[in-house]
């Protein structure tokens, strides 16, 4: 009963206590919208800088071959750079008759142990052949998925071979099995079947838990997808049947996205039709946001690479444009400026009719529309032959989008066209996944990185830190502009409401507790969660307070009051996080949450130390890594620094498979240089406490 009155007592205080601190803006923009708002702001203004420097390059040859080749180059370092050769160890492990065309089930090793899963459709005419690439989309089935099997045979009957071939997270490529468990339904989307009972997670979840295992190490997993395109066409080329320098791309959604790449890349592929991806990153942050881990190059906007430069880096080789006028992922009004862009481009140097576009009156997908005109583009490009190429005699003079897809419907099962003998290549003996991939290379890195970072200076050790997560330096950091916006009065302190402007446009809030009876001592309390979490009356910063602590709970950009996630906040069951749209904008841009954070925590102790020379730092959860960052930035900061409920090492994320939660987290590269003990070690060891300790997961660590 005692207990209950307590309770009850707690409540009506915190209910008299609204220790809320941010408001909404004039124009109705909510604490929770602050960050995006922001965000985009700076995104156009990247943006707007590109369009600018466009105008400029095009007036001049030399300045447009030098885009192509910075771009080039740029991408290639943003992806970690390509892996050597090896043996493909190439083989057929079976044969399918169709109607007009055949099948040959393919597997080769693009990486040693690395697996490559593909069904090559063959014409009934004398050999040699044209090759077209077809990587697929974000398919559950990958390959095997109609519109696919559809486009593939529609070549392969106009004399042209065609390689379709699983992505990874895709098809019988999938990367983060359970083989101990059979499993109907995925575990992110419950409504959806699996491909494969020991399947667990959907293929964008798959790719963006690559995506931060890549990162990681200063790769993307776009990588994998590049490099295993590129040894499709090192297979295609080592056959006698496949004209050599006669190859295409073409692919949808994903499938786009990869053919985009492949075809900026590599100078083999001679005709490219990348479709219903190609649009204006303004277009698409303003619509769907940031897709999964490979569709986002880690600074490309900071650097000026929009979608046109994919066309752009290959030009003036033949690129046909796919698009649905109705397409709701990829804005159709942005897919028109990335064409006019590479139009003028084409125009420039005098190739016009080499960049084209085909956009019928259809939504998302690979429609019969689209095939059909990819057909015909690669017949002229890669045949000589200039011919019309119809799928079906005639089709109405409407389609519903109903009827649309009855035009996909496939020849053969996934079984059928199954490459490996229990339907994935993990559960083959010796097979390697991305992830032990990835923690080969940063155990590598280890070893490296120690030395290097052994051999500097501490002024160089800081300096490194700064560039690897995008911080500023101290001095170079705006004056803390706080505000006093209300103020609180309880028995053992006075509570001060403080909004702190990070940014043009983006508020901080904190509160200030100031002791009655002060030790002269202050602590700078940052939660995870919410400013508000501990500050309860009886609750820990009220520990801190009755000590004679000044405590200054304060919260970091995107934690708390201005936490987004009001779009997507559900992708992959919450793995990402519920910013994940905001974190992968940011990481377009070039920034890093743990970068922008580690400046907040700057700024409010700069703020602080106008209250008290001796400053403890208190970092929970997601403020944890930034405020480490702090300390190790300025050694003389903190008195001392408890951290809880932090990972140990982002080592430690590449040893599995699964994490949650830890995309806000993820530095780029940052393997290469440093982890998280040095930074201990340069913030003091002697001063820094870690409990409750947590691994990928957020599960404690004993």
């Amino acid at each position: 009963m005692r207990c209950l009155i307590a309770l009850l007592c707690l409540s009506s205080a915190l209910a008299a206590e609204d220790l809320t601190v941010l408001k909404a803006t004039p124009d109705g923009t909510t604490p929770d919208q602050h960050l995006e708002v922001w965000l985009k702001k700076e995104f156009y203004s990247m943006v707007d800088r590109r369009s600018a420097a466009f105008e400029t390059m095009i007036k001049s040859e030399a300045s447009m071959r030098a885009w192509q080749a910075e771009r080039k180059a740029f991408f290639l370092k943003q992806i970690g750079g390509l892996p050597e050769r090896t043996s493909l160890k190439a083989q057929v492990v079976g044969t399918l008759q169709g109607k007009g065309y055949r099948v040959e089930k393919i597997m080769f090793e693009s990486r040693p142990g690395f697996h490559v899963t593909g069904n090559l459709y063959l014409p009934e005419t004398p050999p040699p052949w044209p090759a077209v690439l077809v990587p697929c989309g974000h398919s559950h089935e990958g390959k095997a998925v109609g519109q696919y099997q559809r486009a593939s045979i529609l070549l392969a009957k106009h004399g042209m071979a065609a390689m379709c071939y699983d992505p990874v997270g895709q098809g019988e490529r999938y990367q983060m099995l359970d083989p101990t468990h059979q499993r109907k339904a995925f575990d992110d989307a419950a409504h959806v079947p699996t491909p494969h009972p020991n399947v667990r997670l959907m293929c964008t979840t798959e790719h963006t838990m690559m995506g931060i295992s890549s990162a990681l190490i200063g790769a993307n997993v776009a990588q994998f997808r590049i490099w295993d395109g590129m040894r499709v066409i090192d297979y295609l080329q080592s056959r006698k049947d496949i004209i050599a320098d006669k190859i295409g791309c073409t692919g949808n959604s994903g499938g786009g996205t990869e053919t985009a790449y492949l075809m900026a890349l590599d100078d083999r592929i001679v005709a490219a039709a990348p479709g219903c991806f190609l649009t204006t990153f303004r277009k698409l942050i303003d619509t769907k946001g940031p897709q999964d881990g490979e569709q986002n190059i880690f600074g490309q906007i900071a650097f000026g690479m929009d979608e046109a430069d994919y066309c752009i880096m290959r030009a003036p080789k033949p690129t046909l444009i796919c698009a649905g006028t109705r397409d709701v992922t990829f804005d159709f009004s942005g897919t028109m400026d990335v064409f006019r862009d590479a139009k003028r481009f084409y125009s420039r140097l005098g190739y016009s009719e080499c960049m084209d576009i085909a956009a019928p009156d259809a939504p998302h997908g690979f429609t019969i529309q689209l095939r059909e005109a990819v057909a015909r583009f690669m017949s002229r490009w890669l045949l000589g032959k200039e011919v019309v190429i119809r799928e079906v005699e005639s089709l109405p003079d409407s389609l519903t989008d109903e009827q649309l897809r009855e035009y996909s419907q496939p020849d053969w099962t996934p079984e059928q066209l199954h490459c490996t003998p229990k339907g994935q290549v993990l559960l083959m003996p010796g097979e390697r996944s991305v992830f032990q991939i990835n923690a080969d290379i940063a155990n590598s890195l280890q070893t490296t990185r120690s030395k290097a970072w052994s051999e500097l200076y501490d002024d160089a050790k800081r300096q490194l830190i700064r560039e690897t997560i995008g911080a500023q330096a101290a001095e170079a950091l705006p004056e803390s502009k706080v505000e006093v916006t209300g103020k609180i009065e309880r028995d053992a302190a006075t509570i001060q409401k403080l909004v702190f402007a990070a940014e043009a446009g983006l508020q901080l809030p904190a509160l200030l507790f100031e002791p009655k009876k002060p030790s002269g001592k202050a602590t700078l309390y940052l939660h995870g969660t919410s400013l508000k979490q501990d500050a309860a009356p009886g609750g820990p910063i009220d520990t801190l307070v009755k000590q004679g602590h000044i405590v200054l709970a304060a919260e970091l950009r995107g934690i708390g009051e201005t936490e987004t996630g009001l779009r997507k906040k559900g992708f992959g069951a919450g793995k990402f996080g519920r910013d994940n749209l905001e974190t992968l904008t940011a990481y377009l841009m070039g920034k890093s949450y743990v970068g922008m954070r580690t400046g907040d925590v700057q700024s409010w102790t700069r703020f602080l130390k106008t209250k008290a020379a001796d400053v403890q730092l208190i970092a929970i959860g997601e403020a944890a890594i930034p405020a480490l960052h702090a300390a190790a930035l300025d050694r003389e900061a903190f008195s001392s620094i408890t951290l809880r409920q932090m990972i140990l090492s982002w080592q430690s994320l590449m040893m599995a498979d699964e994490t949650f939660d830890q995309l806000v987290n993820t530095v780029h590269g940052v393997l290469r240089h440093y982890d998280l003990p040095e930074l201990i070690e340069m913030a003091g060891k002697d001063r820094v406490t870690i409990i409750e300790s947590v691994n990928g997961m957020g599960r404690a660590v004993k």
